[in-house]
């Protein structure tokens, strides 16, 4: 096969990754042998460490095959009694996610909603779970990929844990690049996935988990492969996984996970993510497009963009010029709101930023779209 000319993704996963991440995939590994579960083991120390928590301290990390809404579905049937009682938190199309595998799993959950644009009210949460003591769980998504938005899971947590509920948070496209940590946050599940903030390959995606609370999972999950508690208990028992490993995925990541260790922690990815969304911000306004949400909401790890009220832009076109030039968007994710999204993470800086914004500007001209005036250029280590 000719080798496919080489794409920049400035999506939220899958992402573009380093050369390196991508070597680490052409070992062929058997599953049970001790080089891969010392691989799988350091994984599972390594992820804790990411979430600012140990095993010391009462923490598990469980892996599990398949994508983050694997991960999702494998809490809520899990670590959710059948008569048990979930409130979700919606502003965004990840939050609808969740409410609709509960339904699924035939669990009476209730909903508290917000517009797509506004963060969750943690005073709110606090309130409903007081008008409603049959409530038993609290899960949130911190960073709701359909816009970027980030949700205050520390102020939410606080509440969920005076009221002596379990607290679940989608990670998705946070951990990695938000700095958190599950203790102070007071959360009992955490849910993320390879390809995201971390910069691995698709695969599988990973739970953080209180012990304790993993341990009272026992008995309730709903599916064979999605049972939370035994997939643990198969990783401590002799580090391997009940069914098939994806192997390539868990070699890329453990290299994944030591260029994040390498770039400072997540405090250093964080840096390099905000200056990539600064030079994102100023150049996209400049060429006139609106973001949909206010400054004070916005995460740094992926922005949604209105799109331009100018006739002659139409989404797909738009789209295909600039995947002709080896440049990925991400279409949006919003009800009746016609926008698209651009992520920030994955092995790129704010040069590959200004190089999109060039190409923007220069697909806008020849669609015939008014380009009001040229990107800015920002100093990535000054944005």
């Amino acid at each position: 096969m000719a080798r496919q000319p080489y794409k920049r993704l400035f999506t939220p996963g899958p992402l573009t990754t380093s050369r390196t991440v991508k070597e680490a995939m052409l070992v062929d590994l058997g599953s049970r042998e001790d080089e891969f579960i010392a691989v799988v083991r350091d994984v599972r120390q390594r992820l804790l460490k990411v979430g600012g928590v140990s095993q010391t301290q009462g923490y598990e990390a469980v892996l599990l095959q398949g994508s983050g809404t694997f991960g999702i579905e494998a809490v809520l049937s899990s670590a959710i009694p059948p008569h048990d009682k979930p409130l979700i938190l919606v502003n965004g199309a990840y939050g609808e996610r969740m409410l609709a595998i509960a339904a699924r799993h035939g669990l009476a959950a209730d909903a508290l909603r917000w517009p797509e644009n506004q963060i969750t009210d943690p005073a709110a949460v606090q309130r409903r779970i007081e008008e409603d003591p049959a409530i038993t769980h609290v899960a949130v998504v911190h960073s709701e990929t359909s816009t970027g938005l980030l949700n205050p899971i520390e102020e939410i947590g606080s509440r969920v844990k005076a009221a002596r509920r379990s607290f679940i948070v989608d990670a998705m496209s946070s951990f990695g690049a938000v700095p958190l940590s599950l203790e102070s946050s007071h959360i009992d599940f955490l849910i993320s996935s390879a390809n995201k903030c971390l910069e691995g390959v698709p695969g599988f995606c990973f739970v953080l988990a209180r012990k304790e609370s993993l341990q009272a999972c026992q008995g309730n999950a709903r599916t064979l492969s999605l049972d939370l508690f035994e997939q643990w208990r198969g990783l401590e028992a002799n580090g391997q996984f009940r069914f098939t490993p994806p192997t390539h995925a868990i070699l890329a990541f453990a290299q994944a996970l030591r260029e994040l260790d390498a770039e400072g922690g997540v405090a250093g990815r964080a840096k390099r993510y905000r200056a990539n969304h600064a030079a994102l911000m100023a150049g996209m306004t400049s060429l006139g497009f609106r973001p949909f949400l206010p400054p004070e909401h916005q995460g740094w790890v992926i922005s949604a963009f209105h799109d331009p009220g100018d006739p002659a832009f139409q989404f797909e076109e738009f789209y295909q010029r600039l995947a002709r030039r080896g440049l990925i968007i991400y279409p949006g994710k919003l009800g009746q709101i016609p926008c698209f999204r651009i992520g920030n993470i994955g092995r790129l800086t704010a040069n590959d930023i200004h190089e999109l914004l060039d190409a923007v500007a220069a697909v806008l001209q020849a669609m015939n779209v008014a380009v009001p005036v040229a990107p800015p250029r920002l100093d990535p280590a000054n944005p």
